[in-house]
């Protein structure tokens, strides 16, 4: 029997409550599969801030550390509850940053999946959506303008100013970049490099890199796309995209418009890959507007689970299975007023309610033995 420590970040608003969801699927992974999953819930983010002092306090490191993969719910509050915690301390610098620079997850997987069973969410004609939508997002995720210098102060002229430093070097580059490619190969062999090289020098050392790295990977076809114009595409004729790449920046901006041409970012899951460790995580925010409401579509953290039993345990079918689960509950007609309005035709159901309908869909699906 296969065994696998997963630390459990709940995060903020309704991360505790899809978490719920993620922690069902699990078990019945368990129960289907010759596999254990000693589960740890430990304090992260805003929620950590207050009960700790710290966003990621030292006992979550250190479970973290021992964890052979996170899993990690939305962080963050409202504008105006953020501000009872000091600017560094918020849970994105604080927590966010910190987690991705202790491990090094430079390669953060975003799919945009939009099957036609799916499409009435989208917001996007019928005839741009063709067959359906099925992009994956590759940002490069520990660089660039994020993760570089930052310095505030007054000048000279006594102006409030900042500065802050967009910097890479050609091995971060060249190492997102492998992963780009190799998942090319796995799919449709059709790589979009997006860049800014006619304003940005960074962007003119990303594509040598890009170049370079090509060379070993004859049968991708590269295109090459400016952001500005790729951001316009994404809306005008998705169905040309397979795989895209991109730096840090670039990839927060454009995998947050492929939620919205999804319909929402309730939609998309998401795998932050390092070469030791990896977490998972739903890409939207904590929504601690509707937390506590019990109408959250756990999707997406459903979602980050398949991702990890395929690209952190090898489980590649069963994390098909959790995908087709979840999809057949849509496909029945079912879904969650944050997703949905009342008079959309729908089903209307809670998020627990979800999350038991897709506990068993998944029970109907064959196991795949070894």
């Amino acid at each position: 029997m296969s065994k696998y420590k997963i630390a459990l970040l709940d995060g903020d608003g309704i991360g505790p409550e899809i978490m719920v969801e993620a922690v069902k699927v699990l078990r019945l992974v368990e129960q289907r599969n010759d596999v254990e999953f000693d589960l740890i819930h430990t304090p992260f983010g805003a929620s950590a801030y207050f009960e700790c002092g710290d966003p990621f306090p030292e006992q979550t490191k250190a479970v973290c550390d021992e964890a052979d993969a996170i899993l990690k719910g939305p962080i963050g509050l409202n504008h105006e509850d953020s501000k009872k915690i000091p600017v560094d301390k918020q849970p994105e610098r604080g927590a966010l940053l910190p987690l991705r620079r202790r491990y090094n997850t430079y390669a953060n997987f975003r799919p945009v999946f939009l099957p036609q069973g799916l499409a009435h969410f989208s917001p996007l004609k019928k005839e741009i959506i063709g067959d359906g939508i099925d992009i994956m997002i590759i940002r490069e995720l520990v660089g660039g303008l994020y993760f570089g210098e930052k310095e505030t102060g007054v000048n000279a002229d006594g102006l409030r100013y900042v500065k802050e430093t967009l910097e890479y070097d050609e091995e971060q580059i060249r190492r997102i970049a492998k992963v780009a490619f190799d998942t090319s190969m796995k799919r449709k062999k059709v790589l979009h490099n997006i860049h800014k090289s006619n304003v940005l020098k960074s962007s003119v050392l990303w594509n040598e890199i890009m170049d370079e790295v090509g060379k070993d990977y004859p049968e991708v076809k590269v295109v090459n796309i400016l952001v500005d114009a790729a951001a316009t595409y994404l809306c005008l004729n998705p169905g040309q995209f397979d795989v895209m790449v991109m730096e840090n920046m670039f990839g927060d901006i454009l995998s947050d418009q492929g939620g919205g041409i999804l319909g929402s970012l309730g939609l998309m899951p998401s795998a932050c890959l390092g070469d030791d460790k990896a977490y998972y995580e739903p890409s939207h925010g904590s929504a601690p507007d509707i937390a506590g409401k019990n109408i959250a579509n756990p999707y997406s953290m459903i979602g980050s689970v398949a991702m990890m039993l395929e690209m952190s345990f090898g489980m590649d079918q069963e994390a098909k299975n959790v995908w087709h689960a979840m999809q057949s509950v849509f496909a029945q007609g079912f879904s969650t007023p944050d997703l949905s309005k009342p008079g959309a035709g729908v089903k209307m159901i809670d998020t627990q309610s979800f999350g038991d309908l897709v506990v068993e869909e998944l029970k109907k699906l064959p196991v795949v033995t070894k």
